[in-house]
């Protein structure tokens, strides 16, 4: 069964499998749930509808016009509680950053991005794909519908560019899976050839980011 979030304009390129539940409800044994979904009722609440679908990787320039906000920024702070009453009941993880360079947008010097998923005690939620976060990152994001969408980024892992050191140590740019990001112009197109080289910098990075955006305001 998949889960689909839906805006006003265009439903979200996002995927979300419901699978069983893993652990005990034994009051013995501490439980830990993983959930690599959301539950019917969630889903519900937040607007999904079931629709079958995969997700798929915007362009540089969809990222770029579809983001709101687009910062590099460092993890200072990952807070996860419980949310919600009932059968709607869920996790929901607050993710804070220092803004280190506003690129478009005004993200404000510090900014909560809300997501949906995380660890609270034993039990873990978790949405398939999204993004992991933890104190100390540093990233370039690109954000939408924060407080609104149940993953706030373009393109959910796709809208998350983490930014570390090489082996000579120079900043570098990596997709959220750790690959050197080389063309920003492959995005979307061919993920092989966005991926397959040296790795540019922050700076190449948010250069070309303000380029696009130059050339593409939003209405």
């Amino acid at each position: 069964m998949t889960w689909i979030r839906e805006t006003p304009d265009r439903a979200e390129d996002a995927i979300i499998e419901l699978i069983p539940l893993k652990g005990t409800l034994l009051p013995s044994l501490p439980m830990k749930t993983i959930i690599r979904a959301l539950v019917l009722t969630v889903a519900v609440l937040l607007g999904f509808r079931a629709v079958a679908t995969t997700v798929i990787p915007p362009s540089f320039d969809d990222l770029v016009s579809r983001a709101e906000t687009i910062f590099q920024g460092t993890v200072v702070d990952v807070r996860s509680e419980w949310t919600g009453e009932g059968a709607q009941r869920h996790i929901v993880s607050y993710v804070t950053f220092n803004v280190d360079d506003a690129i478009k947008g005004h993200p404000g010097a510090r900014i909560t991005l809300n997501m949906m998923g995380g660890t609270v005690g034993s039990e873990t939620m978790e949405v398939t794909d999204a993004p992991k976060f933890k104190v100390g990152d540093r990233d370039v994001l690109f954000v939408e519908n924060n407080g609104t969408q149940f993953i706030p980024l373009v393109g959910i892992m796709h809208g998350r560019f983490r930014v570390k050191q090489d082996e000579t140590g120079r900043d570098v740019v990596l997709t959220n899976d750790g690959a050197p990001l080389a063309d920003v112009n492959q995005l979307g197109t061919n993920e092989r050839a966005a991926t397959a080289g040296r790795a540019i910098s922050p700076q190449e990075f948010k250069q070309a980011i303000q380029t696009r955006a130059a050339a593409h305001p939003n209405p």
